[in-house]
């Protein structure tokens, strides 16, 4: 069985990104890049990473805080990278759950063979995850996690469930009756406007990061609803 690992790249200079990502990439890793703090402990918290390399000036949140707020829910491993090579601030980085720490400039070479080695010792490496992916619209049914354009959403269980049964079974249409019945579990009794409600929500936050994602949750008058994708490349 294929298996691979991800990798988050954590960095706000673009050069060092596309640097790591390169090496990364060349060693059959999978990789996500991002800039900002905020958004980086958001997809942290949310998705499954097998590693995540860490810079500590950030915009937003630092990387210090990241790893903190990390370690209280999990124990992703963390390599830091920063040009504060003093004593003092790579003992800081241990303290607060870094697994490794690398001072900048530093060598691709030595950044992959530190990757490869926690890698090994954390064993880490798993079969790949489903991910049904449609432009600007991304789902991860083990993580129940839910992207669109790139950027995770907050849904409720039943939100999460609605949109994954319908994106499962693209360009049928669904009555309210058997959405309830496949999604809620009703087979006689519950309240029509409950999937009227909660299709609204979905479109409500998917039309915040991306138009394309919320137009894909069609409304056929009369009938109900269906998923009509727009697959990504």
């Amino acid at each position: 069985m294929e298996t691979t690992a991800k990798i988050l790249i954590v960095d706000d200079e673009e050069r060092i990104r596309k640097l790591l990502n390169l090496y990364l990439v060349k060693e059959g890793y999978k990789t996500e890049e991002v800039a900002n703090g905020d958004i980086a402990l958001k997809l942290i918290l949310a998705k499954d990473y097998d590693l995540v390399l860490l810079d500590i000036m950030l915009p937003g949140i630092d990387g210090m805080e990241i790893i903190k707020e990390v370690r209280k829910v999990k124990e992703t491993p963390i390599i830091m990278i920063s040009a504060r090579g003093e004593e003092i601030h790579r003992v800081e980085g241990f303290q607060v759950g870094a697994d490794d720490y690398i001072v900048k400039p530093f060598s691709p070479r030595e950044v992959m063979l530190r990757v490869n080695a926690l890698l090994k010792r954390t064993k880490v490496y798993h079969s790949e995850p489903e991910i049904i992916t449609f432009s600007e619209l991304e789902i991860h049914p083990d993580s129940r996690l839910v992207l669109a354009a790139g950027e995770p959403l907050v849904l409720t269980p039943k939100e999460f469930d609605l949109i994954l049964y319908m994106v499962r079974n693209p360009e049928r249409v669904f009555t309210r009756e058997m959405l309830l019945k496949e999604v809620w579990r009703y087979d006689h009794f519950g309240d029509l406007r409950t999937v009227d409600t909660h299709v609204k929500r979905l479109r409500e936050k998917f039309q915040k990061q991306s138009n394309l994602a919320a137009k894909m949750i069609v409304t056929v008058w009369g009938t109900g609803y269906k998923f009509s994708p727009v697959r990504g490349e």
